[in-house]
């Protein structure tokens, strides 16, 4: 991970984190799995120009199913690295809301 862009991946747009971005202010993004907290941090505040409160990460399992005849496992969905960042009340970060 050489550059800020690494980090970040993509921002994570469900019904939950749209909640979790209106009401509580936090928001979600995809991040490299060898990410860690203080990057994640500088990144946003960085590429957003936001002030970041706190940064909790998690990770993610890979959805696993059921194919064939065999009974065999199949990944469906691959294992990733989210982190929920919260900011300050009265900051936003573009890429979440909604059109105008």
């Amino acid at each position: 991970m050489t550059t800020l862009y690494d980090i970040l991946r993509r921002p994570i747009i469900t019904e939950k984190s749209t909640y979790q971005s209106s009401k509580l202010n936090q928001f979600a993004f995809e991040v490299a799995p060898k990410a860690t907290k203080a990057q994640i941090k500088e990144a946003v505040e960085t590429l957003f120009d936001v002030d970041v409160v706190r940064v909790n990460v998690m990770n993610v399992p890979a959805k696993r199913g059921l194919r064939g005849r065999g009974r065999r496992r199949v990944v469906r969905r691959p294992a990733y690295k989210k982190a929920l960042v919260t900011l300050p009340e009265g900051q936003m970060i573009d890429v979440f809301e909604g059109v105008n």
